[in-house]
């Protein structure tokens, strides 16, 4: 059953049309990915459908009575309070009721109420109403029903103490999840709620995307995601939005065979036109030798055959494809035992992260490094990079080694905050400014971001610099530190595809699964302070580990 319709909606942003005209009716059941590339209006569309961005024209209908609840990309916690108590703030409506029963039982203590008969009774009769609301909402079981749900998304009852001040996003994430499955909205508008997730939690949530008792629209770059929960796909892009049945794996098939088709049948309409075009071409030549009023009535006849065709938009367009970055690693061969760890171990005072790790990293090997956060996965890359000394053990790096790292957090471009693009790449390498310009519009760089600083570009512009960058250093050993999170789904595919034809050896921390299946021929588990190698990409490690 349809409960939100979209009729006909049209939204500007600053001068700039997002998208026109568009029609979307969505159920009551419904797991939708919404997918296109980053800027296209994903999120402005949430904000459309939960009424904080006027649209320019058409309209949000809701069924009378549906509510919506939305997870944003950032989400923010009141500092200094623990996990817990952020977890149990009220929903709106059973705060409500709380605070009329409050006021009720003040009235009952109010010796202006409780002798007067008749005020007595209307208090009474108001107690009455809102005791069946608190019973209707779970009042009395709120409390234990945000630690279960709490449990149920990871966290134990040792992290309920701990202090907003030190959650991660992904944790942050998934305390406001818990606060919209006890509100239990008729749909879910979830923004990118997998980012920051380690691997487990992402499973956690598919799950409970799967079980939840209402609509789910997930804007997600997760494939594997999108394969698990979705049940249709919602492409916007170029202003339009296209509803494709089934997960994700099914969208890219509908989507090859219908451009595929498209283009056939736009050659074929082509050949049509410029049939139709020669013809009168023909006969108005043959008017203008013989002035035949037959010869122009076929002409101009052939002629309304081509307008009307294009008034009732019957011309099929060409299909052209999204511009993608033009990304090429060109490694080199170095050492054959590129990366090696021998006995070593690091922690921080009392917390061990890791015990005598042994690995060995050759040249051309893909390794996925994987593992829950907080194992150590980061602090093994900062060791690997001499930026901290290990309690004990060696790292040993190939003496034609040249790294190339990419950080999660974009800790390269720290420096860099106040400066451009175009000084950051002609820092890396001597060039004119045109060529900069020139090498950034590679990584889909406007000519006026690259002269604008880099603490204005999004997370995506960041990491596609970052890209840009570690290119131009020429690597053969490439550290890649979650180098997907921020990256739309065609640029991940620009990413796997380099890293393909990439000549060098690669070792990558990632909660992507199907960026691991693709990219991956070995996996390595950094958990419970030790590292267990798996031969093949995430599936194979599945498989292995009997899930």
């Amino acid at each position: 059953m349809h409960i939100i319709n979209i009729d006909h909606l049209t939204i500007n942003y600053a001068g700039r049309e997002i998208f026109r005209d568009l029609t979307w009716a969505i159920g009551d059941r419904d797991r939708v990915g919404l997918v296109g590339p980053n800027g296209v209006g994903k999120s402005s569309l949430f904000k459309a459908i939960l009424g904080i961005v006027t649209p320019e024209s058409g309209a949000v209908i809701r069924q009378r009575g549906v509510t919506v609840g939305y997870l944003p990309q950032e989400v923010s916690l009141p500092s200094g309070q623990t996990l817990l108590d952020v977890a149990l703030v009220l929903p709106p409506e059973l705060a409500q009721v709380e605070a009329d029963l409050a006021r009720i039982d003040e009235q009952l203590g109010d010796p202006r109420v409780y002798g007067d008969p008749a005020a007595l009774e209307r208090a009474m009769t108001r107690q009455e109403k809102l005791l069946i609301d608190y019973d209707r909402l779970n009042g009395a079981t709120h409390a234990s029903r945000v630690k279960e749900t709490l449990l149920r998304l990871g966290f134990s009852k040792e992290d309920f103490v701990l202090s907003t001040d030190s959650l991660s996003g992904g944790q942050k994430k998934l305390i406001m999840l818990a606060r919209l499955a006890l509100e239990k909205p008729d749909v879910l508008l979830l923004d990118e709620p997998d980012n920051h997730l380690d691997i487990d939690a992402k499973r956690r949530l598919e799950a409970f995307i799967r079980d939840y008792d209402g609509g789910v629209i997930i804007i997600s770059h997760d494939r594997y995601l999108l394969d698990d929960v979705a049940t249709q796909i919602a492409e916007l892009d170029r202003g339009k939005l296209t509803i494709f049945p089934g997960n994700y794996t099914a969208y890219v098939t509908e989507l090859e065979l219908r451009k595929l088709r498209q283009q056939q049948q736009y050659v074929a309409q082509q050949k049509e036109i410029t049939r139709i075009k020669e013809a009168i071409a023909r006969f108005e030549l043959w008017a203008s030798i013989v002035v035949n009023e037959r010869h122009i009535k076929q002409a101009r006849s052939r002629q309304r055959m081509l307008d009307k065709m294009e008034e009732r938009g019957e011309i099929i367009e060409k299909v052209v494809e999204r511009r993608q970055m033009d990304l090429q690693i060109n490694g080199w061969r170095g050492s054959n035992r590129t990366l090696e760890f021998k006995k070593l171990s690091m922690g921080f005072d009392d917390d061990l992260l890791f015990l005598d790790l042994d690995f060995l990293l050759r040249h051309g090997e893909r390794v996925g490094l994987i593992g829950p956060n907080g194992a150590g996965k980061s602090v093994l890359f900062r060791l690997i990079l001499n930026e901290l000394e290990p309690l004990s053990g060696e790292i040993k790096i190939g003496p034609s080694i040249k790294i190339g790292y990419y950080a999660q957090e974009h800790q390269t471009l720290s420096a860099w905050l106040h400066r451009t693009p175009i000084e950051r790449i002609r820092d890396l390498k001597p060039m004119t400014e045109g060529e900069a310009v020139a090498y950034l519009g590679k990584y889909l760089f406007s000519y006026e971001q690259t002269s604008q600083p880099i603490s204005t570009l999004s997370g995506g512009e960041r990491s596609r610099l970052q890209l840009a960058a570690i290119i131009l250093e020429q690597p053969n050993l490439l550290l890649l530190d979650e180098p997907t999170n921020n990256l739309d789904i065609p640029s991940v595919e620009a990413l796997e595809q380099a890293l393909e034809d990439f000549e060098g050896s690669i070792l990558t921390i990632s909660h992507d699964r199907y960026f691991l299946d693709k990219v991956a021929d070995r996996v390595i588990e950094l958990d419970n302070a030790t590292l267990t190698p798996y031969d093949g990409g995430y599936t194979d490690y599945l498989l292995a580990k009997g899930k």
